[in-house]
């Protein structure tokens, strides 16, 4: 097997075919079942869900239950870099030596802002311990076989996000992921992700870091904005790839590839997952489903019913007879009526004031998810912070989804 062996930033990052979409280290759901598939989507590079140093140093059920034998396959599964969180140098060593063989570089998760990482002490809360962290990067980087890289997030403070970046760079991490977001900024406080801080902070790096930025991308349209506007080297995404793995999709103006039919993108995801071994893509089923199909199940109810009753004992045989094919049934239903053309059509919104528009897209297809902000949808809330900033402008209708909806 062909490992990077302590390649060097600009080489790594070249070495690995100089990637620009990249699948984020989500717990749970960047798993080896939906890396397979976002990869068919346009995906160049992918990382591991997030695992936990200690309990994957010391625990063979907690490795076994998070990768199998065909994670990092050189043939499926690669370029591949698997994250840990950690706040112990040694553990997280003893778990990167484990995974060594099986991928490209070893990340460092110091951006999780979830309630669990405060309790554990990882992910972003390592943020107010910047001797810790420099510790933790450095003992990989100087004893293991391979790259280590990191991940983080910015402060309010531009400055200090760029000192913070430096450190990260100074500690040995070859490549280094920003998510615009500071640590507070999660669920309803997600907002957006600041890209002019993301900007400043490349701008003040050394030449030749390899860059990669998190943040704000609904659609494939973002993914060349980004790119142009922070002048990364790639692009990151989480909870866009989880609703539409075509996010990642610019090789051609092709809806079926960047907005999938859920009939066919379902059908897909469950053909790729009958053949992943191990646990965690089984595990990972039933949320894929949910948020795959986040704007059909409240019209199509009975299947929501379906997925939620799936359980760990439901065969895949049972999953595909009661969701699978009642989806591809449903949807074909659709695509019979006269007017399929017109319904099926996608329109863009207008360019609202943070560089981008919304799209109208059929229900049935794959789109992203508008989280909402005090109990308002996410979408009205760019909406009126869209009319403060630019008095004049439309908005996109939501009269004809109501409509499809109702049809």
């Amino acid at each position: 097997m062909t490992v990077l062996s302590k390649l060097s930033g600009r080489a790594l990052y070249e070495a690995i075919g100089k990637p620009k979409t990249i699948v984020a280290p989500m717990v749970d759901q960047s798993e080896l079942a939906w890396r397979i598939l976002s990869r068919r989507y346009g995906a160049d590079l992918c990382y591991t869900p997030m695992f936990h140093a200690k309990l994957f140093a010391t625990q063979e059920k907690y490795r076994k239950d998070m990768m199998s034998e065909l994670d990092g396959d050189e043939k499926v599964d690669r370029p591949l870099i698997v994250q840990f969180c950690a706040n112990d140098p040694e553990y997280l060593l003893q778990a990167a030596r484990l995974v060594a063989d099986k991928c490209d570089a070893v990340d460092l998760n110091l951006g999780c802002p979830q309630g669990i990482a405060k309790k554990g002490n990882y992910g972003s809360f390592l943020m107010d311990d910047w001797k810790l962290v420099h510790r933790l990067i450095k003992h990989l980087h100087e004893n293991l076989s391979i790259p280590v890289t990191a991940k983080i997030r910015v402060y309010d403070d531009k400055e200090k996000s760029l000192e913070y970046a430096k450190m990260v760079l100074d500690a040995g991490a070859q490549f280094l992921t920003i998510h615009g977001r500071t640590r507070e900024m999660k669920g309803q406080q997600t907002g957006l992700a600041n890209w002019e801080t993301l900007k400043y902070i490349r701008d003040n790096l050394p030449d030749d870091t390899v860059f990669f930025a998190n943040g704000n991308i609904l659609y494939s349209d973002d993914l060349g904005r980004c790119l142009e506007k922070v002048n990364a080297d790639a692009v990151m995404s989480a909870e866009g790839n989880l609703f539409n793995p075509g996010v990642f999709w610019t090789a051609t103006e092709d809806k079926e590839k960047q907005f999938p039919r859920l009939d066919r993108i379902v059908r897909e995801y469950f053909e790729v997952l009958k053949t992943t071994p191990g646990y965690a893509s089984r595990k990972a089923l039933k949320s894929h489903l949910f948020r795959l199909l986040r704007t059909f199940l409240p019209i199509h109810t009975d299947v929501r019913a379906e997925i939620a009753a799936i359980h760990k004992g439901t065969t895949l045989d049972e999953i595909e007879e009661k969701v699978v094919r009642k989806i591809e049934s449903i949807v074909e239903s659709i695509f019979g009526q006269e007017d399929i053309e017109e319904l099926d059509s996608i329109k863009d919104g207008p360019i609202e004031f943070w560089g981008g528009s919304y799209k109208e897209v059929p229900y049935w297809r794959c789109q992203p998810y508008f989280r909402p902000v005090d109990g308002i949808s996410g979408k009205e809330v760019v909406k009126k912070l869209s009319e403060k900033k630019r008095p004049q402008a439309e908005t996109p209708s939501e009269e004809v989804l109501k409509k499809r909806k109702q049809e």
